[in-house]
């Protein structure tokens, strides 16, 4: 079944723990620190793979978590980085963050690939607190947390040509007829109920077409298929508007599909056309061709006439859509265009103190739930070190002012302190 929709959730990698080691060798008996850093957790990619046209593995697999760093070891031994995790997705993907909307990725080539959850760093060892100050420290850092989001998974498939049309109009029949896609075929409408590819040889070159559900009134609205699929064609180049030859007024068929392309969107309707009568092996198609080459003559609008069932005509069809192409200016290389990403959060030492209930003190800063985060309080070190944070970030001092008294609770993250003795905790 075809899915070109799909919600997922990354975690990366936790960084690894720092340690607390002292150097021990032969003839140095005061041997100084030697605790290594954790190795970083492994960061979550989204990367390309090739003829892979629909979302469909991330039905039944959602989350995706990513391994973290190693332990640091002794003589300043930094721990091994956490594994990257690979996430394959088809080319065409775009992966927004579900709560902000932002677009991470637009993954188009196959040679493309995005970071989309970054590992947390690991956390420092007791060698990187030595200083002038305190020459034997006795502290150490767990690891930094990694990224972790829902995000949402879009397919537009890479295509370069787009065939449209009514229901019935031979769309599948003529992709059939260019290429070896072989995609089902009846006597009634919507017969087509997802897209389609098809890989056309011509002058030695590949072209890329897709064959889309059929339009009717409505669809950028949501009637009938084509709202759902409207988005397989918004990445072509040049779109091939296949005409039913067997309708009585081709005109309003034609003028239709124009004002659902407008209302979906005017991006989409300003793209290069080709417009194209089927069913020429057919007397009504045999009749109405003269005047409709006419009226396109008159709107400027390339035309040709084919039969999809019999092949007629259609190998002129694939020349004239092949210089069509080359006629247009290069599409961008792929990766050249700057996608926002999700980076880490600088260190903002803004914070808010707000009292939920009487005891009960909850602190919001993102910069000190962070760090909270990364203490070891199995070092007394660690705990010392955090007084004085808060103390040099005022947090201490804004307690003290907004009334608070021993024995109440101060919540930072998941952390729950007791505010003790000598105003602290």
């Amino acid at each position: 079944m075809f899915f070109d929709r799909a919600k997922i959730f990354v975690r990366a990698g936790d960084g690894g723990e720092g340690i607390v080691a002292f150097r021990r060798e032969k003839h140095q008996a005061k041997g100084g620190p030697a605790g290594g850093n954790g190795g970083r957790g492994g960061h979550v990619i989204a990367a390309v793979e090739p003829g892979m046209n629909t979302l469909h593995r991330f039905r039944r697999h959602v989350h995706y978590r990513a391994p973290k760093g190693g332990r640091g070891g002794s003589t300043e031994k930094r721990g091994a980085n956490g594994e990257d995790l690979v996430i394959r997705v088809p080319p065409g993907t775009l992966i927004r963050e579900v709560e902000s909307q932002t677009l991470i990725a637009d993954l188009t080539d196959v040679q493309q690939s995005a970071c989309i959850a970054r590992g947390g760093r690991g956390g420092r060892g007791n060698a990187s607190f030595r200083s002038a100050r305190n020459q034997v420290p006795r502290l150490a850092e767990k690891g930094e947390p990694g990224e972790e989001y829902w995000l949402e998974l879009e397919l537009k498939l890479v295509a370069e040509v787009g065939i449209i049309g009514v229901p019935n109009a031979g769309k599948s029949t003529l992709l059939s007829r260019l290429s070896a896609a072989r995609p089902e075929i009846a006597d009634y409408p919507f017969t087509t109920i997802t897209p389609n590819l098809g890989v056309v040889e011509v002058a030695h070159r590949q072209r890329v077409f897709v064959d889309v559900p059929g339009l009717v009134e409505g669809a950028h609205t949501g009637t009938g298929l084509g709202i759902a699929f409207l988005r397989h064609v918004e990445r072509t180049r040049i779109l091939v508007h296949l005409l039913d030859g067997t309708a009585s007024d081709l005109l309003a068929e034609m003028a239709l599909i124009e004002n659902e392309l407008q209302l979906y969107s005017p991006e989409l309707a300003r793209k290069p056309r080709l417009i194209v009568l089927n069913k020429l092996d057919l007397p009504e198609a045999r009749q109405h061709q003269a005047a409709l080459a006419t009226a396109m003559a008159q709107r400027q609008l390339p035309f040709h006439a084919i039969s999809a069932v019999t092949g007629e005509n259609v190998q002129d069809l694939i020349f004239m859509v092949d210089r069509m192409l080359q006629e247009l200016p290069a599409p961008p290389e792929a990766g050249t265009a700057e996608m926002p990403e999700i980076v880490p959060h600088t260190e903002d030492r803004t914070f808010n103190i707000r009292q939920t209930e009487p005891g009960y003190w909850h602190i919001v800063c993102p910069a000190l739930e962070k760090r909270v985060r990364m203490i070891n309080w199995d070092y007394f070190e660690s705990a010392m070190r955090f007084q004085y944070t808060l103390e040099t970030w005022g947090i201490k001092q804004a307690l003290q002012q907004q009334g608070i008294a021993e024995g109440d609770t101060v919540v930072i993250a998941d952390l729950e302190l007791v505010w003790g003795y000598d105003n602290a905790f």
